[in-house]
């Protein structure tokens, strides 16, 4: 097969890849079980191989840790694969459903096909992961992908697009590397589905590109996902579980616990234990620790330095040369602090302490639906208000973001925070078209269906009706 540039300059160049892989699709190589299997086992493979140049990309672009990465970005997608190769066969299978008897004599059933060519658009924070998360789906399904790494990681863009050129055949799987203008030309091109994430403005910009072909998409989008901590709770547990989630990443994570309420009546202990173990895991804020990232960029750190305002209980150092913001906890903050006015994605964490959990409540339906919402508390009766008097992309109880790893749950948001889901079977199923097939016999024809229509035969329709779905 003759190889594509890895980076077109032109629209016809893009013109000329999506052609060849909606070719390689319809030559229907993509659709047998054997080839899906064989493919994944070869990502799995490539991993291995690759592993040092993903750990070595990820440290340049965001300084994260051998373990962080292995854990959030590399070690939790080879463990997907597996899991997708353990179930595909189950997959596949079409769904049996019953035929009521006004269709008899006959069979139903719902057969899962692929789109074709599909496009994912991976953003920098979790450059692996939030790739590959969506292309194993993909493949799962037996689609062609076109994949576009974030260039704000440009280290892990590369990195990424080597592993893809080094494994898949480019009218099976490419990987295009480039900024605005090179996403802006892949747009103009009719995908059969396109997957994104990133933030909320961008998902506007995507979303109307894709409307023009009427290609159906998958936003994963992002907002203020609040924690609400009660007084009900094993307060060493919740603590570091909040510290852990918050700071993974240097807070650069759209699940991750962006603001927190805190029960008045344990917000100085509990507030005192988040400040003890971000000193553990951490250590002393002016001496930088190698288990925290950094800000992706010089933009993204002037930005959420200003949000270091108020009262700083713990953090506020910075050094804007390494894009160092160490963590921080600003106390009582209040709706109109620069904290609250967007997403922080940083290592900031805002609280407000509260006396009443309807305030809480009322507050966060008052805004948008955020990508996660989370609970430390051991009280049944506010786990279900939590669950059934708001809106989310997900619900996490006593625990932060580890949702987002579990295979058998759909990883998405709502509203402003996301259209669709994947993740496991949900990854498979959402780039599946779920096929309707029903098989008539010759046999038991109805003959009042035809026309001339008749009284006679009209009563009968009416009469036939009522059966109609039982």
């Amino acid at each position: 097969m003759e190889a594509v540039a890895e980076k077109p300059a032109t629209g016809t160049a893009y013109s000329a890849i999506v052609q060849k892989q909606r070719d390689f699709f319809w030559s229907h190589a993509t659709k047998p079980i054997a080839f899906r299997k064989k493919q994944l086992r070869k990502l799995k493979a490539a991993f291995s191989k690759h592993e040092a140049a993903l750990l070595a990309a990820l440290k340049k672009d965001l300084n994260k840790s051998t373990q962080e990465a292995f854990t959030t970005e590399l070690g939790i997608t080879v463990a997907e694969i597996e899991h997708y190769l353990r179930h595909l066969e189950d997959w596949m299978e079409p769904e049996r459903v019953s035929t009521p008897l006004f269709f008899q004599p006959g069979s139903s059933m719902i057969m899962p096909e692929p789109f074709g060519v599909t496009l994912i658009i991976a953003p920098w924070n979790y450059p692996v992961k939030n790739l590959f998360g969506p292309l194993l789906g993909a493949m799962a399904a037996g689609n062609t992908a076109v994949v576009k790494p974030s260039e704000i990681s440009p280290n892990c863009s590369k990195a990424i697009a080597d592993m893809i050129t080094d494994t898949f055949d480019p009218e099976y799987i490419v990987s295009i590397e480039g900024g605005v203008p090179e996403t802006t030309e892949l747009l103009k091109e009719r995908f059969d589905y396109l997957l994104f994430t990133g933030g909320t403005e961008i998902g506007r910009i995507i979303y109307q590109a894709a409307a023009k072909h009427l290609t159906p998409v998958t936003l994963e989008l992002g907002g203020k996902s609040p924690c609400i901590v009660d007084t009900n709770i094993n307060m060493n547990v919740a603590a570091k579980r909040l510290v852990w989630g918050k700071f993974q990443n240097a807070g650069q994570t759209c699940i991750a616990p962006d603001y927190i309420y805190v029960n008045n009546k344990i917000k100085d202990k509990f507030l005192a234990r988040v400040k003890h173990y971000i000193g553990e895991f951490f250590g002393d804020a002016d001496k930088p620790s190698d288990d925290l990232g950094r800000l992706i960029s010089d933009r993204h750190f002037e930005r959420v330095s200003k949000m270091l305002t108020g009262d700083i209980l713990v953090g506020g150092v910075t050094d804007a040369a390494t894009k160092y913001i160490s963590p921080t906890i600003i106390d009582n903050v209040t709706m109109d602090h620069p904290a609250m006015q967007e997403e922080i994605f940083g290592p900031v964490m805002p609280v407000i302490g509260y006396d009443n959990f309807d305030e809480v409540i009322n507050h966060i339906n008052a805004g948008e639906r955020p990508l996660a919402m989370y609970l430390f508390s051991n009280d049944s009766k506010l786990k279900k208000r939590l669950m059934n008097e708001t809106s989310s992309g997900a619900i996490c109880v006593n625990e932060t973001m580890v949702h987002a790893g579990q295979p058998n749950l759909p990883f998405g948001g709502v509203g402003n925070s996301g259209i669709g889901a994947y993740n496991g079977k949900l990854g498979f199923d959402t780039f599946s078209h779920k096929k309707p097939v029903m098989v008539r016999s010759f046999l038991g024809d109805v003959a009042q269906k035809y026309p001339p229509y008749t009284s006679g035969k009209l009563s009968f329709i009416k009469m036939a009706s009522k059966f109609l779905l039982r």
